[in-house]
């Protein structure tokens, strides 16, 4: 499911971000099911403890997962040196999302450096209770996940998290500033005040054929969706 957010029961700490209470939501689930791992060997709770963590749930189809990479991109280059680890979870939505080297193509377009974890079989989605694209948890150096955000959006309070983990964690110079960030293309961020909806529905079963639609605005960008 493709979703903007959903809330949580957690146990309140005493830790404050803001007006923002960041909870405990349990330790750090196994990414023992990952089917196999790029950029990095497989890593384990135990090798992450010690060093806040952020875990990206996502899958390269995913419109609302797109244009996230230039926030956390920025976050694993400024934070890495002080402590952060940054790891994706590539976990398919279709069939085609679950060669890995459909995944490798994305991860080299979108200039993603940090650790993934191909997740074709859904162990970690499941071990995580995922239902979302993109997901967001944030996981403190003692390896408890404090806090989660399900869709895009909301990137100053996320970057807000990971400074005060840091911080927690007995981090100095952390810089608590806004990083810089500037989406170009599939990444750029959605004008939602100018968006425009056109469907085009088909009744009855979805079978194989084409069809065209002209478009009169050269600006438009159009994208497909498929329910079933």
């Amino acid at each position: 499911m493709r979703a903007v957010a959903r809330e949580t029961e957690t146990t309140i700490l005493k830790s404050r971000i803001g007006h923002l209470q960041l909870g405990s939501e349990g330790n750090l689930p196994s990414l023992g099911g990952a089917t196999g791992w790029l950029n990095s060997r497989p890593l384990t709770p135990a090798d992450l403890r010690g060093h806040v963590v952020l875990i990206d749930f996502w899958t390269y189809t995913c419109i609302n997962w797109l244009r996230t990479p230039p926030y956390v991109r920025a976050w694993a280059q400024r934070y890495g040196a002080r402590g952060l680890v940054v790891i994706g979870v590539h976990t398919p939505e279709f069939a085609f999302e679950r060669d890995v080297d459909n995944v490798r193509q994305p991860v080299g377009e979108r200039g993603i450096g940090y650790p993934v974890a191909i997740d074709s079989d859904y162990a970690v989605w499941r071990a995580f209770n995922n239902r979302y694209w993109p997901a967001l948890y944030f996981v403190d150096a003692q390896g408890v996940v404090r806090h989660h955000l399900f869709g895009e959006g909301d990137y100053e309070r996320s970057e807000r998290v990971i400074q005060e983990l840091l911080t927690d964690a007995g981090i100095g110079g952390v810089d608590h500033g806004p990083v810089a960030v500037e989406g170009r293309g599939v990444e750029a961020p959605a004008d939602w005040a100018a968006l425009q909806y056109q469907l085009v529905r088909q009744p009855g079963p979805v079978d194989a054929h084409t069809f065209e639609i002209e478009f009169l605005d050269p600006a438009v960008e159009a994208y497909v969706f498929t329910f079933g």
